[in-house]
């Protein structure tokens, strides 16, 4: 980075908040997979959305390329330099609006952390529809950038449906404001839509008008031990029609084995299954009576653990919540965030447990069950051995499913987006990056190849 560009930044920023000393910019350089990392020239911490479009400015002026970046939960290197960039670090931009019960909405500065929106929220007696387990770290712009799901997408949708506008600044510093929070408005393109899910590479995400939810008092979570993901699937279709139901999870003995191991839990049920769900239920109401009249007659459900105050339901959930700690504290894990149709996902994994098998690598999935969204991670494979990869996401192709249902393409799938998405597809894509980022500033070769490189 030039001197005449650090002098400008700090003028802007202030030169607390531009770091350039290798042990200041270390955080900021790699992701939560521990896969993938590169250098930064600096990193930048505006305060405001001002700084942010003068700081883009200033690097536009300069040639200088920029990786906007959030919390830093992603696992796909979407969020991390990659050769000199400027990183340019939204967690500053905490700014929260008051709530508008009238309307259900507020307005979030996109480095609100998503369990601080829950508290706002809350508050006012309302709550988030998007829940993930990165919650206290994981922000309101990231989230967006990436169309985050977790674990409520099967009652309320992913980040997309709790979007009604965006702050965005452009590769040209300009501001895009649409935070009116208007119900209906058919003016134009819904260019709030086209920014969530771009990962970075159309504008940085300043701040957002979300769509909050009912706060639901009541509460229960079990925990149950099945022989399989077909019975794991039989237990959503007895529960999938409650009108509570809030979330429903599933993962395998191997994975509650290294979650025991390393967080010291208990067995949590007096026997041993092959599988296991968390089924999560709330309601205005108590609807624990609810639960347990869908699971009455499914012939599925071996043992079962039920919890309703808060703290037994987080010791159940921490089953499943603590799998993706326990893996990275085991080695660094090859992470598939896949997507597949449900009726397909037990072929799914018996392919996938072969194909980690040939490869010397042992497998665990858990995930996301009603949306058939597989956190498929491998232990024991090369990080650097691109070989696993392309198998593991053919299938996923082949099942007609999606290679990338949370965290985006980044630079990890970029080489397979072709897979699933046609020649006419990505053309459309690239001309609108080309349209808004023309000079190639913004995340270059995150999800669409860098300028003047074909496509996979």
């Amino acid at each position: 980075m030039t001197g005449s560009l650090a002098a400008a930044l700090a003028g802007i920023v202030g030169d607390a908040h531009v770091l350039a000393d290798e042990d200041l910019t270390r955080p900021f350089e790699a992701d939560w997979s521990g896969r993938f990392s590169g250098w930064a020239a600096a990193v930048v911490r505006p305060a405001d959305t001002d700084q942010v479009a003068r700081v883009m400015r200033a690097c536009a002026d300069h040639g200088a390329q920029v990786v906007p970046q959030g919390g830093n939960t992603g696992l796909v290197g979407g969020g991390v330099p990659r050769n000199g960039e400027v990183v340019v670090s939204t967690t500053r931009l905490t700014s929260l609006g008051d709530v508008d019960r009238a309307t259900a909405q507020v307005t979030a500065g996109a480095g609100v952390t998503i369990s601080h929106l829950h508290a706002h929220a809350a508050a006012a007696g309302l709550g988030y529809g998007v829940d993930l387990a990165s919650r206290d770290s994981a922000t309101v712009g990231g989230t967006i950038a990436t169309n985050a799901g977790g674990v409520n997408v099967v009652r309320y949708g992913s980040t997309r449906a709790q979007v009604i506008g965006v702050e965005v600044v452009l590769a040209n510093g300009q501001v895009l404001r649409r935070l009116d929070g208007l119900a209906k408005d058919s003016t134009g393109y819904d260019l709030p839509g086209l920014m969530t899910g771009s990962e970075g590479t159309l504008g940085i995400i300043t701040a957002a008008r979300l769509r909050l939810v009912p706060a639901l008092s009541h509460r229960v979570v079990a925990l149950l031990g099945v022989a399989s993901t077909a019975a794991a699937l039989d237990v959503l279709a007895a529960v999938r029609h409650l009108a509570s139901l809030q979330a429903i999870e599933w993962f395998h003995r191997r994975t509650l084995d290294i979650v025991r191991d390393h967080a010291g839990l208990p067995d949590p049920l007096r026997a041993t299954y092959p599988t296991y769900v968390v089924v999560e239920c709330a309601a205005a109401a108590d609807p624990s009576e609810e639960l347990a009249a869908a699971l009455e007659h499914c012939a599925a459900v071996g043992d079962i653990a039920v919890a309703t105050d808060r703290a037994a339901r987080e010791r159940l959930w921490s089953y499943r919540e603590r799998a993706a700690e326990a893996l990275s504290a085991a080695g660094i894990p090859l992470k598939y965030d896949v997507g597949v149709p449900p009726d397909r996902l037990v072929e799914f994994e018996r392919r996938a447990f072969d194909l980690c098998a040939a490869e010397g690598g042992q497998l665990f999935v858990f995930g996301h069950l009603a949306e058939g969204n597989a956190h498929a991670n491998v232990l024991g494979v090369d990080p650097d051995d691109e070989a696993l990869d392309d198998a593991l996401l053919r299938l996923v192709a082949q099942l007609g499913g999606s290679i990338s249902a949370e965290h985006g393409i980044g630079v990890a799938k970029r080489p397979w987006l072709g897979l699933t998405r046609d020649e006419t597809d990505m053309a459309a894509m690239a001309a609108v990056k080309a349209a808004l980022d023309p000079a190639d500033l913004l995340n270059p070769g995150v999800l669409l190849p860098p300028r003047g490189e074909p496509a996979s």
